[in-house]
């Protein structure tokens, strides 16, 4: 169980999280780094005597990598900030607001948690021109603005949360030397992954290794499915109507989005084991068929954390690789990316925390990050150096990111928990298992009027 902390004892974290200012990573002048942007914005700020607390969800080697990341911030500006992580975050955020003790900046790993607190008047607005700074230089820079933007306490408009660490999910892996064995090209669009699909099947192998269980939590790969080919065979304004249910789950467009899934996922000579082991088969287990001799499968779709199942001693980059799980070519809707991502949001108005958010503005304090081996962290600012990221791989997939023509969050998080990680997760178990689409959706889709 988690453990919230009272508003005292959170302040008290808070006060003890410090990371020590003056202790950068990355010499200033040395590396692949924009100091430019570093030195420009020491130069225009100075917040010494100030202190500028953070609260957010990242712990352990995350919680080491932002504490770098802020203690450029802290040595340019004279600052004092501090930042603390919880396991518990989503809870004790609330918690400390309504108490009126919140931290000055609050990381949030969901939207909608975000957009509940602006609702609620916790949250300060970030201003029009942080917005159209957004815009214009993140990738897909409209995207990340709107999921930024919610309804203030009076309805109003107003744009409150600065996404900041994205995370990728509309991926393919595969093993390059299986591909060149079989004399296999990359796919670009999805008429030529599906192609290469009945290319595979002609040659008597098996396409792709799916599975869907996750003890409890058994179904959510097949949402992700969806929501990739919501992206792929709809405009992005009707993925987010049906995020929010402003069309059912029984409409044509999602149905024809859940039967695209079914193209490759209920077809037995697509899938290692047959359709009927979709369901059945553990998602950590499933990718494993691309490390048997000889292959059980040659492609699997997943997010980018799903090497931590891959064999011991796998090497990203030679034994594994990805691509981008591609759009229609015929459909016009360019290079649509599903995700997830942290918001930055003000919690605790001060001139100080603005400065912050400022900072997150330049290039140095998404290349600090972006250059911590081992570590996750992806950006779809364009200016920033791509030579920045650690290995080749998170260079890679920055270049996906930073292609994206539309960005869209991982839709089943942001339904209502009944919905997102209730009947529509159990609903693709059933629908991967031989119901029809239409039953399936209409089952998801009194589910979710029973909660309004």
């Amino acid at each position: 169980m988690k453990t919230i902390l009272t508003a005292g004892a959170a302040s008290l974290a808070l006060a003890t999280g410090a990371h020590a200012a003056g202790h950068l990573m990355f010499a200033p002048g040395e590396g692949k780094f924009d100091w430019d942007s570093y030195e420009a914005f020491a130069a225009a700020n100075n917040l010494s005597g100030q202190r500028v607390t953070v609260f957010g969800p990242w712990l352990g080697p995350d919680q080491e990598a932002i504490e770098a990341v802020l203690a450029y911030f802290g040595e340019a500006t004279g600052a004092d900030v501090r930042y603390t992580g919880s396991d518990s975050f989503e809870q004790q955020i609330v918690v400390d607001a309504e108490a009126g003790s919140a931290p000055n900046i609050a990381v949030f790993p969901q939207p909608g948690l975000a957009a509940d607190m602006a609702r609620d008047g916790f949250l300060t607005p970030l201003g029009r021109d942080t917005a159209d700074w957004m815009a214009d230089n993140y990738a897909a820079g409209q995207s990340w603005v709107d999921l930024g933007t919610y309804a203030g306490p009076r309805g109003r408009q107003a744009f409150y949360a600065f996404a900041y660490k994205a995370d990728v999910k509309s991926l393919v892996w595969y093993s390059p030397e299986n591909f060149e064995d079989a004399g296999y090209e990359v796919p670009e669009t999805m008429e030529e992954l599906k192609a290469l699909t009945d290319q595979i099947a002609d040659d008597g192998e098996t396409p792709w290794c799916i599975g869907l269980g996750s003890g409890g939590a058994t179904g959510w790969p097949a949402t992700d499915w969806v929501e990739d080919m919501m992206l792929r065979t709809t405009t992005p304004d009707v993925y987010d109507q049906w995020v929010t249910n402003e069309i059912p789950f029984t409409d044509r467009r999602v149905i024809a989005a859940i039967e695209e899934f079914g193209h490759f996922a209920r077809n037995d000579a697509y899938v290692s084991g047959g359709a009927g082991a979709v369901a059945s088969t553990d998602f950590r287990d499933s990718p494993k068929g691309l490390f048997s001799s000889p292959p059980q499968c040659y492609m699997h779709r997943q997010a980018s954390f799903i090497p931590a199942f891959f064999p011991e001693g796998t090497e990203v980059g030679v034994d594994a690789d990805f691509f981008y799980f591609p759009a229609y070519a015929s459909k016009n809707l360019g290079s649509p990316l599903l995700g997830a991502g942290t918001l930055f949001a003000i919690t605790n108005d001060s001139p100080a925390a603005h400065v912050l958010i400022d900072f997150l503005r330049t290039n140095i304090a998404h290349e600090v990050w972006m250059a911590i081996p081992n570590q996750g962290f992806l950006t779809p600012l364009t200016t920033a150096s791509p030579e920045a990221y650690s290995d080749d791989s998170k260079r890679a997939l920055g270049r996906i990111l930073t292609s994206a023509t539309t960005f869209r969050f991982d839709g089943s998080d942001l339904m209502p928990g009944g919905v997102g990680a209730g009947s529509f997760w159990t609903g693709m178990v059933d629908y991967a298992g031989g119901e029809s689409a239409q039953s399936v959706t209409r089952t998801i889709q009194r589910s979710w009027d029973a909660l309004k």
